[in-house]
């Protein structure tokens, strides 16, 4: 029989070229200071923080305009197999205009990712084509492309000089910069990696001229049931004016998700 975690952050209101699920959690575990000049040893903490073999979660999105108004948008997510090499479901269930939106990510190491979307509005499901992965996802600052998975050799790393404390976590400083330039919509990005927990608590994206047009940061890490979590976590775009913040409301690890629910022939279906 599978063990279940159950974990309940309270919500505050509303993973990335990272996964969603990614971003929420940071198994406990701290880095050793001396692995500092080893950038790709650092990453591997963090890729690699997560067992567990599926994941149920719900999560509020509050997306804001430049002028500061805001929408309130909230899903659910489930994940089957490992971080980098597993399915991914985002199902949105409010508001109603939303609702029964799902997106079907799937990742294998050094393979592209392939997502599929299914639009109630149109009641067909359709793949989502490369040059759609620098758009966003549902409206939000989060893009196709951050929300899919990669493996840790998707990209090379290289440690950087800094001394700098985020959250009240001294950080390591890594320059990411993607293996295969035609997969993703960004040229390098900067991460900050808390040195005590394998948590990237701030990362700064750039775009292929150079220029930083998306900043990430997370907040509240609070450990639960053997895991840390990070209660919020913020996407701003930094052209547009733009920001959204994700909240985790409430998850469940090793629930024995079916398999069959992550094809696109069942995105339809609901869950």
């Amino acid at each position: 029989m599978s063990s279940t975690v159950k974990s309940r952050i309270p919500s505050r209101g509303s993973r990335l070229h990272l996964a969603l699920f990614f971003l929420a959690f940071c198994v406990s575990g701290a880095l050793s200071v001396s692995a500092g000049t080893d950038a790709k040893a650092i990453m591997a903490g963090v890729y690699q923080q997560d067992t567990s073999h599926d994941a149920k979660l719900r999560a509020t999105l509050e997306v804001a305009d430049k002028d500061g108004h805001s929408v309130r948008k909230r899903f659910i997510l489930t994940r089957l197999g490992s971080f980098g090499n597993g399915r991914t479901l985002v199902r949105f269930t409010d508001p109603p205009e939303l609702r029964g939106v799902t997106l079907l990510s799937i990742n294998q190491p050094g393979v592209t990712d392939r997502q599929w979307i299914y639009t109630p509005a149109t009641e067909r499901v359709r793949s989502v084509a490369p040059r759609e992965r620098s758009e966003r996802f549902a409206g939000s600052d989060f893009t196709y492309e951050d929300i899919a998975e990669r493996s840790l050799d998707d990209f090379t790393y290289q440690a950087l000089p800094a001394e700098d404390n985020i959250e009240n976590h001294a950080t390591f400083k890594i320059l990411a910069t993607p293996v295969a330039p035609e997969r993703s919509q960004y040229k390098f990005i900067y991460y900050w990696v808390a040195q005590d927990v394998p948590c990237i608590l701030h990362a700064e994206m750039y775009d292929q001229d150079g220029r930083k047009v998306r900043e990430m940061h997370s907040s509240g890490l609070r450990k639960e049931s053997g895991i840390w979590g990070a209660r919020k976590t913020e996407m701003r775009s930094v052209l547009e004016g733009t920001k959204s913040v994700l909240t985790i409301d409430e998850v469940h690890l090793n629930a024995g998700l079916d398999a069959a629910l992550f094809t696109p022939d069942t995105l339809e279906k609901k869950q």
